[in-house]
């Protein structure tokens, strides 16, 4: 087995983690809305998630673990998609809000700061920011 093999297992890992998260954030509120679907099913594209592998994320999401990149940017950037599939249809609930919060801890935000950037995050998103102005106003908010 060549490096990039097991490279490509390691990123591949990340990628179904944060395809899990976004599946747990569209189910946070109950049953998944035609938005959320859609949205899915182009985040699994995006990510290079085969439809079995979508099917058993949606089945189970929560056996399987966030794996946060070491990028900054990249972390940033899952931020970004978890803000987009909370207000996907126009409002962020409590319960999405909350659950984005436990998923930015694990994607290596910090505790103290994890409620304002997640808050930016969601105000950044409705006010559709692309992720190039959303990364930058990040890291402001997040200055460490």
């Amino acid at each position: 087995m060549a490096i990039s093999d097991l490279y490509t297992t390691g990123k591949h890992k990340q990628e179904i983690g944060h395809f899990a998260n976004i599946v747990k954030i569209a189910k946070a509120d109950g049953d998944i809305s035609e938005g959320e679907k859609e949205l899915l099913i182009r985040a699994g594209k995006n990510l290079n998630i085969t439809l079995e592998e979508s099917i058993l994320i949606l089945t189970n999401p929560e056996k399987y673990p966030t794996n946060a990149p070491v990028g900054y940017e990249d972390r940033i950037e899952r931020l970004y998609r978890l803000a987009k599939m909370i207000l996907v249809d126009g409002e962020a609930k409590l319960v999405e809000v909350q659950l984005m919060r436990k998923i930015a801890i694990r994607l290596h935000f910090s505790h103290d700061n994890v409620e304002k950037v997640c808050d930016e995050a969601i105000h950044l998103v409705l006010n559709n920011n692309d992720l190039e102005d959303f990364t930058k106003a990040i890291k402001l908010v997040n200055k460490d």
